[in-house]
């Protein structure tokens, strides 16, 4: 699903009180995490992520890694912080997928 403004505005505004639920530290991005990552965009649709100072990785490099090897879209990066939202692959899971394609 290809976001468009008004759906990402919709994002942004629910994940504004999510707290960051996964962390980019110093072992750097790798399958195994994306692997977590997707997993529990699978359950709940729309998280954050925080990328901490001792992380080698960059915020850019975060977002290609993210986007390139997945279907995970960034919604939006403040900072440090990104949010990332993916459609469930489980249809009762479906929640918020369903008002995002309903605007």
């Amino acid at each position: 699903m290809q976001l468009r403004g008004k759906q990402k505005r919709f994002l942004r505004a629910t994940a504004h009180d999510l707290r960051p639920m996964f962390s980019v530290g110093k072992n750097g991005l790798t399958e195994t995490w994306l692997d977590q990552l997707s997993g529990a965009l699978d359950k709940r649709e729309l998280i954050k992520i925080s990328i901490l100072q001792n992380s080698d990785a960059t915020v850019d490099e975060t977002k290609e890694f993210i986007e390139s090897n997945t279907d995970i879209q960034v919604v939006q990066t403040i900072g440090r912080v990104m949010v990332l939202f993916k459609v469930s692959a489980d249809k009762d899971l479906r929640k918020i997928s369903e008002e995002v394609a309903a605007i």
